[in-house]
């Protein structure tokens, strides 16, 4: 070299583009708790009944109640059976209406999902042992 700077690529700094949107997140599963305790509160509603003649036929405090249908408490199943008996159902119909109101809830969120395109991260996965 013969006391010359050696040829340097000159750096341009790039120009931000307009910010790219995040994308949505991905909507949320209706939880059992959630479903079931809509499916009480419907029902007692529908009978006009209130919180308080529900509970005390059903044996279990109206407080804890309000929080099953409010979706607050995961209601062990006794107590769920408890509380659709007090309202003349048996357990077996609070949670066939239940998975109604679960495949109404899907199946808008289904609906509105491009044909092809999966809700789910895990379509389409195939484990093999």
């Amino acid at each position: 070299m013969t006391g010359q700077a050696p040829d340097r690529a000159r750096v341009v700094p790039l120009r931000p583009g307009p910010p790219r949107p995040e994308p949505a997140p991905a909507p949320r599963e209706p939880l059992l708790r959630d479903l079931v305790g809509d499916v009480l509160r419907s029902e007692r509603l529908a009978q006009e009944r209130t919180l308080k003649d529900v509970a005390d036929a059903a044996r279990i405090s109206m407080p804890y109640l309000s929080e099953v249908e409010r979706g607050r408490k995961e209601a062990s199943s006794e107590v769920l059976a408890a509380a659709a008996r007090a309202l003349g159902l048996g357990l077996g119909d609070l949670l066939a209406r239940a998975h109604g109101e679960l495949v109404r809830v899907t199946g808008r969120r289904a609906a509105a999902t491009p044909r092809g395109v999966s809700g789910s991260a895990h379509d389409g996965l195939c484990l093999a042992a």
